[in-house]
This record gives C-alpha cells, sequence and structure tokens, in this order.
C-alpha cells in the first residue's frame, strides 16, 4: 500500500510515516514509479509505535524492543543486545509503572470527587 493509504489507516500523517520509516523502525519497498510500498504487516507495525509513543516511549526505545513485539510469546534471543540497551528499557519499564501509578491516583481521585458530587446532588 501507499504511504497516504498507510497513514490513513494507522491514524498517521504520511510526515509521520516517513519519520518512523527515517527512524528505522519501519521498511518499504520501492515501486517502479519510485513511490514507496508498505507491506499489510507495516500497518499493524505503524499502530504499535502510535501507542508506544503516546505511552511516552522514546523512538530509540521503540526500536529496541519492537523485535520482541512481533512474537512475545517465543522465546526471546537476541544476538548483539547490549547492556545499555537492557539498562535503556529497564528505565523506560520503571517510568512507564511510575506514570501508570499516577494515572490510576488521579483516576481515584476523580472517581471519589465524582461520588461526592452525586451524594451532595441527591
Amino acid at each position: 500500500m501507499r504511504i497516504g493509504e498507510l497513514a490513513a489507516r494507522a491514524g498517521a500523517s504520511p510526515r509521520q510515516v516517513r519519520f518512523y520509516e527515517a527512524k528505522g523502525l519501519i521498511t518499504s519497498t520501492r515501486g517502479p514509479n519510485n513511490y514507496r510500498d508498505y507491506s499489510e504487516a507495516t500497518l499493524g507495525r505503524v499502530q504499535q509505535i502510535r501507542e508506544l509513543l503516546n505511552a511516552g516511549l522514546s523512538t530509540q526505545a521503540i526500536r529496541g524492543i519492537l523485535p520482541c513485539l512481533e512474537s512475545p510469546r517465543d522465546p526471546i534471543v537476541f544476538e548483539g543486545v547490549t547492556p545499555e540497551t537492557v539498562a535503556a528499557l529497564e528505565h523506560e519499564r520503571d517510568r512507564l509503572t511510575e506514570r501508570i501509578d499516577v494515572l490510576a491516583r488521579n483516576r481515584d481521585a476523580i472517581a471519589d470527587y465524582l461520588t461526592e458530587l452525586r451524594g451532595r446532588a441527591n
């Protein structure tokens, strides 16, 4: 599929798709007309990338974990994984856990506030 179709189906802009490709997160082939051509699997990859970016991960961290997302149930053995990559992923995991905790506290505070508002409205 062409970049416009991929972008539309993934909820992204063509510029974002080109950015993901420039960062090495996705790949395309070139047709005889030199247009980018993306596989159907790339659609799911772009959606994953967008979710991870929305969660606050950097493109560098995403590049490190994308191989794990292709087959997370298979044994994961990657040649060349550096201690720095492992440390960066641990940092991202911890940062996300902290963010989830903050969001949960805020959700609970809003729920308590709504309960109080509803109680006073009666």
